[in-house]
């Protein structure tokens, strides 16, 4: 899994029928506590905001977390942290 911080949405209005009624946003991921210079597209199955820190599963976990599994979805917002210790 992968933590990262919503930094807003992707608009797409048009896209596959197994994607319509999803919404997409764009996550900066973050590495050892910090930011790093990488993005990915996420669907938001959960209904995360804007400057939320959030947990992102990848590859099938994501479509099983769908609930397609013959989506196209590579990765699914899955969990928003309320806290991170170390």
């Amino acid at each position: 899994m992968i933590i990262g911080r919503v930094y807003g949405s992707v608009v797409s209005t048009h896209k596959l029928e197994a994607l319509v009624g999803y919404k997409f946003m764009l996550v900066q991921c973050i590495e050892n506590g910090s930011l790093v210079d990488k993005f990915l597209v996420a669907v938001d199955i959960i209904g995360a905001g804007i400057g939320e820190d959030v947990i992102i599963t990848r590859g099938s976990g994501a479509r099983m977390a769908l609930g397609k599994p013959d989506a196209p979805v590579d990765a699914a917002i899955v969990g928003i942290l309320d806290e991170k210790q170390a």
